[in-house]
């Protein structure tokens, strides 16, 4: 489940992401309502509570992050587009 918590400290997150247009992104992702309908490493549901989340994430610029991110509107388009090591890893945290 990808269930994501967003740090302000960039030393505690698991994996630093930027948000960029969709040619540059390497995930497509799509952001869920409700808890029970994330999944994999495209549906996120955002928690404000560390201890529910997945993986916690720190949204950088460009330079630092290790993922490029790009928010789609429907649950069809969301997924990865280029390959990655973080692949398999936002659903469940490193």
């Amino acid at each position: 489940m990808a269930r994501i918590y967003q740090t302000s400290i960039m030393g505690e997150a698991h994996i630093r992401v930027a948000i960029v247009n969709r040619g540059e992104a390497d995930l497509w992702v799509h952001r869920v309502s409700s808890w029970g309908v994330a999944r994999g490493d495209a549906l996120w549901f955002f928690t404000a509570n560390k201890q529910d989340a997945g993986c916690w994430l720190y949204f950088g610029p460009i330079g630092l992050a290790q993922v490029k991110i790009c928010f789609v509107d429907s649950y069809g388009e969301a997924g990865w587009q280029k390959n990655s090591p973080y692949r398999g890893k936002l659903g469940y945290g490193s």
